[in-house]
């Protein structure tokens, strides 16, 4: 009772969903409710070293060809041109990205109208240095296209350097 006596606005929660409070917040603080969006974290790692907790969407991607018995591909990474033009010279690859593209591109509107304003998208292969870190680089430039706040996490590219 006291913290109430002394707030500027009250909120009843009761019957409302997520993304009902969320708009409620925002028509209060932010922009009349308008501001809506969401940030998405693309991260890549290593199955050997354990799925991300935080992830929401994960997508496996060893079964694409893999760099790693490549020798001049093997101490590099996703981060490099030649290791992402090969992981995506290949037919399976160009077309399990235009299929994750299309998911995505469909799922985060779904996740808006649900007042979702948080996404964690993780890409693992074997290591979590060649094919995860393509997938999460392209996915992340994809984003950034079309507008919406990505970043890139890598999370295991790294890990076994010599």
């Amino acid at each position: 009772a006291p913290v109430r006596e002394r707030a500027d606005y009250v909120i009843n929660t009761t019957g409302l969903t997520l993304a009902m409070l969320q708009k409620r917040i925002c028509e209060y603080f932010a922009d009349g409710g308008t501001r809506r969006g969401i940030l998405i974290n693309v991260v890549s790692f290593g199955f050997k070293y354990g799925v991300p907790n935080e992830a929401d969407l994960v997508f496996d991607v060893r079964c694409l060809p893999n760099p790693y018995y490549i020798p001049e591909l093997k101490e590099k990474s996703g981060l490099d041109k030649e290791v992402r033009d090969y992981v995506m010279s290949f037919e399976s690859s160009q077309t399990l990205q235009t299929k994750l593209f299309d998911l995505i591109d469909f799922l985060i509107p779904q996740y808006l109208h649900e007042g979702k304003s948080q996404l964690v998208i993780a890409f693992g292969c074997t290591g979590g240095k060649h094919r995860s870190a393509t997938f999460a680089e392209n996915m992340c430039e994809h984003l950034s296209k079309n507008h919406l706040k990505a970043r890139v996490l890598h999370r295991d590219v790294n890990k076994d350097k010599k």
